[in-house]
Parts: C-alpha cells; structure tokens; sequence
C-alpha cells in the first residue's frame, strides 16, 4: 500500500515541468523557462512535453520460476494532481508517482523490459537492489523503443529504483522514482506479529520543475507518495494494539528525512529493510536520500496518529500522513 503528500500551492498549475532543448541529443536535457500569456493561470513552457498526458499504464510482474521473475514496465508523461486543484506533469514509471511497488525475493533473477513512451527523451531505470555492470544494465532507452535487461537480486531489504539518465537530478525530481521490496528468505523475526503494512516514499517537487530551483532552491513541495492527499485526507485505517510496520523510502532527490510517528515509537528499526541491520527503541530515524527503513510501532490507543519527517518546514509542504486508529 502506498502514501502521497505535498505542500499547499497557490491556484491551479499546470504543465509545470520545463522540457529539453531538442537541438541536444535526448539524454542531455536543458532547462529553458519561458512565460506564457499574462491574464491565464499561470503556466510554465515545458518544451516537447506539452500537450501530452498519457494513461497510466498498469505494471506486469511474472514469477516464472521458483527464482525468476518477469517485470515489465513504462516510462511516460502523465499529470498528477501534486495538491489539491494543482497538478504536475510529470516524469513517471507507469504513470504514477512514485512508481510501483515490485515484490521479489531474495536469490531471484528479474528479466526486466522497459518500454519508454515518452516520445522525445531517454529514460532509464537503476535498481539500488540488483548486482549490475551500470553503463551496460542501466542503460538509456530510447524514445518509443524498449530495452530488455536481466539482473540478479542483491541482500534483502526496501530498495529505491529510478531513472538514472542524465541530468539524473531532473528525471527524479520530475518524479522518476519507486520502491522494490526484496522479500528475506527467512522473513523477518517480527513477521507474525505484523497486523498491517504500508509503503511511504518521501520526495521533493521545485517550483516549474526548474533545474536551476532544484540545484539551488529550495522545495516547493516535499510530499509522502506524491500528493498532499494520499496518506492524510486518505487516513491508513487501524485498530488498537495493531502492530504496523512502515517501508519507508527516502527518494530524495535532495532532502534528507527525520522519520517520527507521533504517539507510539519505533519499536524495531531495519535500516534500509535488511533484517540484519537492526535497532530498537527509537523516537526518529534518519533516513538518507535514496535509503530506506522497515519501522514498526504499535498503536495503543484509539486516535489520530500522524507520521511526518521532523524537519517541520517539510511538515509544512505537504511531509504528514495520518493513521486513525480506532477501537
């Protein structure tokens, strides 16, 4: 299950990301920022992407052996709805933001095909969970063609996954970005004693998706699962004494995260969801840009709990979601 938050922003934009200078070959993406007409909502020129808004795409995930997987996937250019009445069109994987969420396990093979709709700029996608030769492995895909790669599954743990074409910057702080679970073979000791499980990735968005805010600025948005919305408005749903455990992902591309849950405490960490890495008895945990935990916390009592990352200017932005427990 995923989680989406963001900042409040004033009015309606759209088209928000500036798009590539097409006299330069695809993977070498400029930022050229030009206003458009006064008396309309504001809207930012975003170059070859405008106009276009592709239908999500779902993901296809095969197990085709005990230790082989087939994972198919998009990269493409769908608007999101960052806040409420403000959308962003952005740079997805399979028209979502953050990306799906794949679940493997340990030892396994992926044969991995990524189909890259976006009709006018390279993609790519880098597994922080694989064993790979990167040049190779995570190579550029090119407008409207497909690549086909095949990978062997590292340690277990909460993984991120994203775009790794140049300006890497640019293609994740549009929104190229996910999670891949590898699975423990042995589990985790606490397994049994989990009531519920929910996947948070914490991320940035930069005023008019412009290069220069997100190399000098600071973030317009800092947001849970891509939307002010999704883990607040849309509260996760619990019962008292439940034991919740939280993959949380910090994709960056720039901000660290202080991980708290106000009103219980993290009971067991699992620094970046391998079970060998594990610390009890904390209040926050730091988690950074591009790493990941496996928190878990008992809910003792009936009422809103809400998670945030502690730095509050990012609470402030959109960084909150919120667990109703009830009897």
């Amino acid at each position: 299950m995923g989680l989406f938050l963001s900042a409040c922003g004033g009015g309606s934009i759209d088209d928000k990301v500036d798009g590539a200078n097409t006299d330069k070959p695809a993977n070498e993406v400029n930022v050229k920022t030009e206003d458009v007409v006064a008396d309309t909502p504001k809207i930012e020129n975003i170059g070859p992407h405008k106009g276009i808004d592709q239908e999500p795409v779902p993901i296809k995930v095969e197990r085709i052996g005990e230790h082989e997987v087939d994972i198919d996937m998009t990269s493409q250019i769908t608007n999101i709805e960052l806040d409420k009445g403000e959308t962003y069109k952005a740079w997805t994987f399979n028209g979502t933001v953050p990306g799906p969420v794949i679940r493997v396990k340990e030892g396994d093979k992926l044969n991995f095909n990524l189909k890259n709709m976006d009709p006018k700029i390279n993609h790519s996608v880098d597994f922080h969970s694989v064993y790979a030769s990167p040049n190779k492995d995570f190579a550029d895909v090119k407008p409207n063609e497909s690549g086909t790669f095949s990978y062997e599954v590292g340690s277990p743990g909460v993984y991120m996954y994203h775009c790794a074409t140049e300006p890497v910057l640019q293609h994740i702080a549009n929104g190229m970005y996910g999670t891949m679970i590898v699975e423990p073979a042995d589990g985790y000791p606490t397994d049994n004693e989990i009531d519920k499980e929910i996947t948070v990735v914490q991320s940035e968005f930069y005023k008019d998706g412009k290069m220069e805010e997100m190399v000098n600025g600071e973030p317009e948005y800092v947001v849970f699962n891509g939307s002010t919305q999704a883990v607040k408005d849309e509260m996760i749903q619990a019962k008292v004494g439940d034991k919740i455990r939280i993959n949380f992902v910090d994709a960056g591309p720039n901000e660290v995260s202080s991980f708290h849950v106000i009103g219980t405490q993290l009971e067991t960490v699992y620094v970046d969801g391998d079970p060998r890495n594990v610390v009890e008895g904390l209040q926050t945990s730091m988690v950074p840009v591009s790493g990941s935990i496996v928190a878990e916390c008992t809910v003792e009592k009936p009422g809103i709990y809400s998670f945030v990352t502690h730095a509050f200017d990012h609470v402030t932005k959109g960084a909150l979601g919120k667990i109703e427990v009830t009897e």
